[in-house]
């Protein structure tokens, strides 16, 4: 885990200024405080801050480069089979001076190319500079674990692994982008490609770069989620396989030469890393654990004690409070670079906290859900195809369609969201799928309502739910469950990956999740949806492999909330009532003209109005408060 930076200008006579990329390099020196290196080529310069996971000699130090001087390598992550790849390198008669994974990917590349990438099973964002060639080689991950910021114009190609990097280099301006904010106002994140500022771009997962003397970039993807559904095999070998692969995923993904622990929520997925981790290793592992004191909603650490006594984890607890939340939000802008979706990143950033103070790596279970079919809008879409199979007597045909009457005795649980139901089905079951699935993931037209007129004159001209569309239908798929199971992996999991990262690289903690090896999403993308869905039961078929592992309290809870915060009830009093409402109704916030003061006012008067319309608003202005004043 590490950060990486640099400027490549495209006159082969402007040498880039060392201090530039130094001043790079200290904007995220966070990310990498073990170790920091530099490399100077004319018109190119790369900058690497190391938190040092796998070999911690001076051998494994980047930037790395091979016996010709033609290649240097920087990299940010993980690549967990490297062990294997090395032992494949070294058949080959290839040599070894380091024990790293970085040099495993560097000699693979120069013997593969690209196609190198798509052997590598981890969590990464690579950029190999070519002496001979002058190109500028980078990829990321599949899944969009590790970021990659790039800003491009007719000069210069500048990148880093967070934004910040990018302004601190003195040639991108922080500027608001008006497309990246419509989606943010609709999503809470941006759409493919695009941030929150003008000009910079993510390089998008499963994507490699090529960057040529020209100024010319190609993009090509490399790994692209197929939902092809495997109507050849039985939901006993899905089963088996899956059971062999959760083990191997994290199996490698313990591999370090530093202390390994593990988040606990007390959620099944969670639940599932910390005990198959467990039942890996030699020693105890250290599990992490947070929960609010306001009440027993709020905190899910009794859960939590039950996996890590089954687990025999060395178990740890934290308890945030409403003054360290006022202390710690502006901090956490900064880290994000852009505004957050949710305040679930704060227990998660003070959770990481407590974690750095006994290990360097933690493994979470993120990522399950959106892969497993998690959440209660996919039972939903899967309730409405089993109507519209039997509707038009298609069930047979569409062989990912259960009976209706095998799903009625688990409907009860779908009783609490009768105003979603109404509000999803409003048109019926025949209406536009990606209209009706715009409608559940719209998070924002309350929020929009808000904002001011020349605010809004600032976004137009950009359709979010043409762009929504555009990557919702892209797929081909007959599924409605799949379709929205491919779009949110590619747009919804990789913000939420943003927060894994920038909440613990906010402390320098290394966060790995085994549950998003690609090999376990590609076969979850496979299955049938009856079988991850039988019975009416959301993630059915992970709940059952899994269910042997862990406590039979923690399996059978209805009560999963994620990770909550108890906004409402710190809004009843200070120190959060008046943070909230010295920020939005500062001078500098009325002065900006985002928003309508007149709609906002009344709205913190109530004492229960910390919701997600103040959320969204307090963190948009934050973010304008750090970056754009």
């Amino acid at each position: 885990m590490c950060g990486i930076c640099g400027i490549y200008h495209f006159d082969p006579k402007q040498r880039v200024e060392e201090r530039a990329v130094r001043s790079m390099a200290e904007a995220i020196r966070h990310r990498g405080p073990d170790d920091r290196g530099f490399f100077f080529d004319e018109n190119l310069g790369l900058g690497h801050l190391r938190l040092s996971i796998i070999d911690l000699s001076p051998a494994a130090h980047q930037p790395m480069t091979d016996e010709s001087g033609r290649y240097q390598i920087i990299y940010n992550g993980e690549i967990y089979n490297y062990v294997e790849l090395r032992q494949q390198l070294e058949s080959r008669g290839e040599t070894f001076f380091s024990q790293s994974d970085t040099e495993v990917i560097l000699r693979l590349f120069m013997a593969e190319g690209p196609a190198a990438v798509e052997k590598l099973n981890g969590m990464f964002s690579i950029v190999i500079w070519d002496r001979a060639d002058r190109t500028l080689f980078a990829a990321r991950d599949r899944l969009g674990i590790k970021p990659f910021y790039y800003y491009l114009d007719k000069e210069q190609f500048v990148f880093g692994s967070e934004p910040k990097a990018l302004f601190a280099s003195g040639l991108v301006p922080a500027e608001m982008s008006p497309e990246g904010m419509s989606d943010y106002l609709t999503f809470q994140f941006c759409l493919e490609d695009k941030t929150l500022f003008r000009g910079v771009r993510k390089l998008e997962p499963g994507c490699w770069m090529l960057v040529t003397p020209d100024g010319q970039i190609k993009i090509e993807k490399y790994w692209a989620l197929d939902f092809h559904v495997d109507t050849d095999h039985t939901a006993q070998y899905f089963e088996s396989r899956l059971k062999k692969l959760l083990e191997d995923a994290v199996r490698i993904q313990l591999r370090a030469d530093v202390p390994v622990g593990a988040h606990l929520s007390g959620g099944l997925d969670s639940s599932t890393v910390t005990c198959v981790a467990a039942s890996l290793l030699d020693d105890p592992i250290h599990s992490f654990s947070g929960g609010f004191k306001e009440s027993e909603k709020y905190d899910e650490t009794r859960y939590a004690r039950m996996t890590a006594e089954q687990a025999g984890s060395i178990h740890h607890e934290v308890y945030p409070d409403d003054r360290q939340f006022v202390d710690e939000l502006p901090g956490l802008m900064h880290s994000m670079d852009e505004p957050a979706a949710g305040p679930g990143l704060f227990p998660q950033l003070m959770v990481s906290r407590m974690a750095k103070q006994h290990v360097k790596v933690v493994l979470g279970g993120q990522g399950a859900d959106e892969v497993f079919g998690g959440y209660t809008r996919y039972l939903v879409a899967y309730l409405e195809e089993c109507i519209r199979g039997g509707i038009q007597g298609t069930q047979e045909d569409e062989k990912y369609v259960v009976r209706f009457d095998t799903i009625l005795p688990n409907l009860t649980q779908l009783s609490g969201y009768e105003p979603m139901l109404r509000y999803f089905w409003k048109d019926g079951v025949f209406g536009s799928q990606d209209e009706r699935y715009f409608r559940l993931v719209d998070r924002g037209a309350e929020l929009r309502g808000m904002m001011s007129a020349g605010f809004t004159n600032a976004v137009r001209g950009y359709n979010s739910f043409e762009a929504f569309s555009d990557v919702f239908n892209s797929g081909g798929l007959g599924s409605y469950i799949n379709k929205m199971t491919r779009f949110d992996i590619l747009t919804l999991l990789p913000a939420l990956l943003q927060v894994e990262d920038r909440t613990s690289m906010a402390v320098s903690l290394e966060s790995r999740v085994p549950l998003l090896d690609h090999r376990i999403v590609e076969l979850a993308a496979s299955m049938p949806p009856k079988i991850k869905f039988e019975g009416g039961r959301s993630k059915h078929i992970f709940r059952k492999v899994v269910s042997p592992l862990l406590p039979k309290g923690v399996v059978e809870r209805k009560d999963k909330m994620g990770f909550p915060v108890p906004l409402s009830e710190w809004y009843q009093r200070d120190p959060v009532r008046s943070f909230v409402r010295d920020t939005l109704m500062s001078r500098e916030a009325r002065s900006r003209g985002w928003f309508e003061t007149e709609k906002v006012a009344p709205l913190l008067e109530s004492e229960r109005a910390f919701g997600r319309n103040v959320w969204g608003l307090l963190c948009l202005e934050l973010w304008a408060k750090e970056y754009l004043d």
